[in-house]
C-alpha cells in the first residue's frame, strides 16, 4: 500500500473527508474510498491519475465540497488502497463500477471527473452497465487513448524508434524515485509540469507522486505502455469535455484532439497555454469551473429529490 504524503496546509492539503468507505472490485481488491459535502447534493466521482491519491484532488474536493456531494477514490495499490497483482485497464474499469455501486444510490447520477489514468479509466468503463447507469457527464483531463510512450516528448529529440524506446526505460524505470530533494522536485516538474508552475503546486505533486510505491508506479507503466482504450472513446456517449495544457509533455495537446475527433457527444475542448500534465493543481480553478459546469447544465439536482 502507498505511504501517504502529501503536503499538511494550503489550498493542496487534502481535506478531512466526512466519510470513508470501501468499494470491493469483481476480483476481491478493495479500494479506499472518500466521500465530502452534504448528503443530497448534485454529485461529483473523481479518478486520479498513474502514481497519485485521492490528496491530488485536494483543491477540487475543498472548492466542491461546500454544496456538492463529492466521491474520490483511490486506484488500487495508490494511496490507501491496497497494491493487486491484477493491473489492466479492466481492472480500472471495474473498480470503478465498484466505487460507483458503493457510493452511489441505484439510477443516481453523479459527473465524472478523471486525470490522465483516471481519465483512462472513464474511458475504459464507458460501455459498462454500472457506469452507464450512473454517468451524467464526463470531464477528461490531461489523458489519451493510446500511444502514449510514441507520443510523449518527455524525451526532447525528434519522434522516432529511438525517442520511444528511451521514453519506455525511463516512465517503466523500476527503479526507486530517491529522496525527496529540490533536484527531484526540478525533476518532476520538468516531466509533469508546465515551466511557469509555482514552487507549492511543485510540492504539492511531488510529496504525492514520490508517495507511491516503485512496484506499483512499475506495474501500472506496463499497463499504460500498451494502453489502446479508442473503442471506449467511441462508446462514451455521455456529454463529455476535454482539457489539456499545451506544455504537457505526457499527454501532449495531439491526445486531447484526437479524443475530440473521436467522442460521440465532445462539448468542449480546453487548451491551457503553458501548463503541464497536472492541470488539476496547475489550474485549479478552472477545472473546478469545468466541472460545476457540467454539474449545473447535466446532473443538477431535481427539487424535491
Amino acid at each position: 500500500m502507498s505511504r501517504l504524503m502529501h503536503v499538511a496546509s494550503g489550498p493542496y492539503a487534502p481535506p478531512v473527508p466526512a466519510r470513508e468507505l470501501t468499494a470491493v472490485s469483481a476480483d476481491g481488491a478493495r479500494l479506499h474510498v472518500e466521500l465530502h459535502g452534504p448528503e443530497n447534493a448534485p454529485v461529483v466521482v473523481l479518478a486520479h491519475g498513474w502514481t497519485c491519491s485521492t490528496a491530488f484532488w485536494a483543491a477540487q474536493i475543498r472548492e466542491l465540497a461546500v454544496d456538492h456531494r463529492v466521491i474520490a477514490y483511490d486506484q488500487r495499490g495508490h494511496g490507501r488502497s491496497p497494491a493487486s497483482r491484477a493491473c489492466s485497464t479492466d481492472a480500472l474499469a471495474d473498480d470503478l463500477e465498484a466505487v460507483l455501486k458503493a457510493a452511489l444510490a441505484p439510477g443516481e447520477k453523479a459527473v465524472l471527473a478523471g486525470h490522465s489514468m483516471g481519465g483512462m479509466t472513464v474511458m475504459a468503463a464507458s460501455t459498462r452497465p454500472g457506469f452507464r447507469r450512473h454517468a451524467a457527464a464526463v470531464l477528461l483531463c490531461s489523458t489519451g487513448a493510446s500511444r502514449l510512450v510514441a507520443e510523449s516528448t518527455v524525451v526532447p529529440m525528434r519522434a522516432g524508434r529511438l525517442r520511444t524506446a528511451l521514453t519506455r526505460r525511463i516512465l517503466g524505470s523500476r527503479a526507486p524515485l530517491g529522496p525527496f530533494t529540490p533536484l527531484a522536485r526540478r525533476i518532476l516538474k520538468y516531466a509533469t509540469m508546465g515551466p511557469g508552475s509555482n514552487p507549492h503546486m511543485v510540492e504539492a505533486c511531488a510529496r504525492i507522486v514520490h508517495a507511491c510505491p516503485r512496484k506499483v508506479r512499475y506495474a501500472w507503466s506496463q499497463v499504460l505502455d500498451l494502453l489502446d482504450v479508442v473503442h471506449g472513446v467511441r462508446e462514451l456517449t455521455v456529454p463529455t469535455a476535454v482539457v489539456v495544457g499545451t506544455a504537457d509533455r505526457l499527454t501532449p495537446v495531439a491526445h486531447a484532439r484526437s479524443l475530440v475527433a473521436a467522442l460521440p457527444n465532445c462539448v468542449g475542448i480546453t487548451e491551457l497555454p503553458g501548463l503541464g500534465h497536472m492541470t488539476p493543481i496547475e489550474a485549479p480553478e478552472l477545472v473546478t469551473g469545468k466541472i460545476r459546469e457540467l454539474v449545473t447544465t447535466y446532473a443538477q439536482v431535481k427539487e424535491g429529490a
